[in-house]
C-alpha cells in the first residue's frame, strides 16, 4: 500500500523548559482500536495511514507493550477511571455490572484540584452518570451508541444529532473546549465509538481503498489445533458468527434519507455482486475479511481525522505547550488474526492496546518504548501525578512520567497480571487469568466444565498458535510462572473466588453454592 507522506504546517517548539505545573490533559480514547491499525506502530500488513496519531508518535512516545487487565469495554473504562482492576472498582463485565459512582475517581481529584473536566462520547459505565465522578460537563452516548444520527444524553437531557457519531464526538469536544473557564486547566476526554462493532464508516470514505485487497493475516485459517476447548468453543470468528448487518448486506436503520442514497450507492452493486457469487468455504472467509477490513479502517480514518482536528485546535489557540494529550483505546482487536473480531482474550491482539503520549518539555519527540510492561491501570496516576497531586495509595497503576522522561524506574513492573470474567456472554470466551511477562503468557481458564492451563512462549511461536504447558522442556519455567501468578494475585488482592457480583447468571438467577470458586494455582 502506498504510503502517504505529511508535511505540517506548524511545528511545536520543544524545548526543555519546565512543564507547567498543572498542564491540560487531553484524552483521546477510542473503542475497539488494533495497534495493528496504526500506521506508527509500522506492522507488516501496513493496512492504514494514520498521519494524525503519527503526528503524536513524531512528536511523544508511543508504547508497544501497553496492556488491559480485561479486554472488554466497560470493566476497561472503570480500570481508566480508578487506577484499579476490576476486582477492586467492581465492573467486571458488560452484561451485568453496575459501577459505584462514589468510589475514588481521578476525574474527581482533579476537579477538586482546580481542573474544569469535560467528558463526550461513549461512556459505558452502567449505573452512574458522570457528574458523580468527576466531571463539570458531559455528554454522552446510550449504551454502545450508533454512528449515524445519534442521540445523546447532554447533562441527563436528552438530545438527537444529525450527522456521523465520531464527527460529532469531535464538534462537541471542540465546542466545549472554546468555551470552557480559560482561568483553570482542563481535562477534556473526547471518547469515540468508533471503530467498535459493526464499524459503520462515514459516509465519505466509503471506497476509499478503491477496492485494492488487503493483506490477510497468516492466521487467518487458524483451526485451533495445539489449544484446548475455550479456543475451540468460543464464537467469534469471521466463518460462523459474522452477521449481515456485519457485512453491509444490511443497512443501519438510523441512516436518513440522503444517508442512505449514498450508502445503497456503495454497497449496493458490491453486494449485488457477492450474492452473485454465491461465496462458500474460504472463499466466504476471504469476502468477509475484506469488507470487514474496509468499513474497520474507514472508521480509524475518522477517528485519525478526529486527532488531527483536536491537535489543531491546540496548535491555533496557542495551547500544544501547556497540554499533555494521551491517545489510546479500551482494548486491542483481532483484525483476522485466529479467524477473528472483537477481544476479550489474552492473546496479543487484544491484550494490547495503542498508546502514544505527547508532553512538550516533558517527554522528547520520537520516543519508541519497546520493553516496558504498561497499562490503562497507570492512567490515573500519570493524570494526577502531571497534575501535581498527590496518588492514593489504593491505586494499583503507578505513573508513567519517569517513563516518559526516559527514566524508567529499577522496580517497574516485569509481569503483569490479566483476568477475564464475561461468560457466559457474547462470542462465548472463557473466564481466564494469566500472567505475562515479556516473553511467556501462562493462562488458566477454570469454568467447572473448562479447567486446563495453557503456556505460550512469544518467542519460539510469536502467533501463539500453540501451548507448550506439558511440554518437559519448559518444566522451569511453568513453575517460575505459577510462582509468579501467585505472588501477583497476592499483591494485587485477587479473592480466592469470584465475587459474586462477577458472576452472569440468566434472569437475576441466584449463585449456586461455591460458584465462581477457582482452583488456586492448580498444576
Amino acid at each position: 500500500m502506498k504510503r502517504l507522506f505529511l508535511t505540517f504546517a506548524s511545528t511545536i517548539a520543544f524545548t526543555v523548559a519546565a512543564a507547567p505545573k498543572q498542564p491540560n490533559i487531553l484524552f483521546i480514547f477510542s473503542d475497539d482500536h488494533a495497534y495493528q491499525a496504526i500506521s506508527a506502530y509500522q506492522h507488516s500488513l501496513k493496512l492504514v495511514d494514520t498521519p494524525n496519531l503519527d503526528r503524536l508518535a513524531k512528536e511523544g512516545m508511543i508504547f508497544h507493550r501497553a496492556m488491559v487487565p480485561n479486554s472488554i469495554c466497560g470493566p476497561s473504562r472503570a480500570t481508566v477511571m480508578t487506577g484499579k482492576y476490576n476486582h477492586l472498582n467492581g465492573f467486571y463485565n458488560n452484561t451485568n455490572s453496575k459501577f459505584d459512582g462514589n468510589q475514588q475517581t481521578f476525574p474527581r481529584l482533579l476537579k477538586a484540584a482546580g481542573y474544569q473536566t469535560a467528558i463526550v462520547g461513549k461512556w459505558h459505565l452502567t449505573g452512574a452518570e458522570p457528574s458523580s465522578l468527576g466531571f463539570d460537563y458531559w455528554e454522552i452516548l446510550p449504551g454502545q451508541g450508533i454512528y449515524y444520527n445519534p442521540p445523546m444524553n447532554r447533562m441527563g437531557q436528552q438530545v438527537k444529532h444529525t450527522g456521523y457519531t465520531t464527527d460529532l464526538i469531535t464538534d462537541l469536544s471542540l465546542d466545549w473546549l472554546k468555551k470552557r473557564d480559560k482561568s483553570k486547566p482542563f481535562l477534556m476526554m473526547a471518547q469515540h465509538k468508533a471503530p467498535h462493532r459493526e464499524w459503520s464508516p462515514n459516509l465519505k470514505y466509503l471506497g476509499w481503498n478503491k477496492d485494492v485487497k488487503f493483506p490477510e493475516p497468516p492466521t487467518l485459517f487458524d483451526n485451533y489445533t495445539g489449544r484446548g476447548r475455550a479456543e475451540y468453543e468460543q464464537d467469534m470468528t469471521l466463518e460462523k458468527t459474522f452477521t449481515k448487518l456485519d457485512a453491509k448486506l444490511t443497512a443501519p436503520g438510523s441512516l436518513n434519507e440522503e444517508q442512505r442514497k449514498a450508502w445503497d450507492a456503495y454497497y449496493a452493486p458490491r453486494n449485488a455482486e457477492f450474492e452473485k457469487a454465491n461465496l462458500t468455504g474460504k472463499d466466504l472467509v476471504r469476502w468477509r475479511y475484506q469488507r470487514y477490513m474496509h468499513d474497520y479502517l474507514a472508521c480509524i480514518l475518522s477517528v485519525d481525522e478526529s486527532v488531527g482536528r483536536l491537535l489543531k485546535f491546540l496548535d491555533d489557540e496557542g495551547l500544544a505547550q501547556d497540554t499533555l494529550v494521551v491517545y489510546s483505546s479500551d482494548q486491542g482487536f483481532y483484525l483476522g488474526e485466529h479467524g477473528w473480531f472483537d477481544k476479550r482474550w489474552f492473546y496479543e491482539e487484544s491484550l494490547r492496546t495503542p498508546l502514544l503520549a505527547r508532553w512538550p518539555g516533558v517527554v522528547k519527540p520520537g520516543g519508541v518504548n519497546r520493553s516496558d510492561i504498561v497499562s490503562n491501570l497507570d492512567f490515573a496516576s500519570t493524570f494526577l501525578e502531571a497534575a501535581g497531586q498527590p496518588i492514593p495509595a489504593d491505586i494499583q497503576g503507578r505513573s508513567l512520567l519517569p517513563i516518559l522522561r526516559g527514566q524508567t524506574p529499577a522496580d517497574w513492573r516485569k509481569s503483569f497480571y490479566y483476568h477475564y470474567y464475561e461468560y457466559p456472554g457474547p462470542h462465548s470466551v472463557r473466564k481466564h487469568y494469566a500472567v505475562i511477562t515479556d516473553r511467556y503468557k501462562l493462562v488458566h481458564f477454570y469454568e467447572p466444565d473448562v479447567n486446563y492451563w495453557e503456556l505460550f512462549d512469544r518467542e519460539k511461536d510469536p502467533q501463539e498458535m500453540k501451548s507448550f504447558y506439558e511440554d518437559p522442556a519448559y518444566e522451569k519455567t511453568r513453575a517460575e510462572l505459577h510462582t509468579e501468578l501467585t505472588r501477583l494475585r497476592k499483591e494485587l488482592k485477587v479473592p480466592d473466588q469470584d465475587a459474586p457480583d462477577s458472576i452472569i447468571r440468566p434472569a437475576g438467577g441466584k449463585a449456586k453454592p461455591g460458584e465462581g470458586k477457582k482452583k488456586q494455582d492448580a498444576k
